[in-house]
């Protein structure tokens, strides 16, 4: 079993920033893409960015240039540095992790708010 916390969530202005992390525990052997997703009130859970072992890295549309997923796969943590935040950007922000050769995420983290108002 893994285990997913993010934190880092909260309330910030339009154009501002936030930095989630997400922290791994358990049995991380084969673990390979962790990604970030978000769901807004009303709105299906959707991708944000993906990040796989070797480091390559995935971007919604939405927020490709603001955006900047990383890891480090000493500390099992994954980070989500958000720039130029939007209020559309609001939503809960879940972590996620899947194991080599699966198509589906098997782990889930329980959600951080993140809320872009002013």
């Amino acid at each position: 079993q893994v285990q997913l916390v993010e934190s880092g969530g909260g309330l910030v202005q339009p154009g501002g920033s936030l930095r989630l992390s997400c922290a791994a525990s358990g049995s991380m052997f084969g673990i390979d893409t962790m990604g970030w997703y978000r769901q807004a009130p009303g709105k299906q859970r959707e991708l944000v960015a993906t990040i796989a072992s070797g480091g390559s890295t995935n971007y919604a549309d939405s927020v490709k240039g603001r955006f900047t997923i990383s890891r480090e796969n000493n500390k099992n943590t994954v980070y989500l540095q958000m720039n130029s935040l939007k209020p559309e950007d609001t939503a809960v922000y879940y972590c996620a992790a899947r194991r080599t050769g699966t198509t589906q995420y098997q782990y889930w983290g329980q959600g951080t708010q993140v809320t872009v108002s002013s």
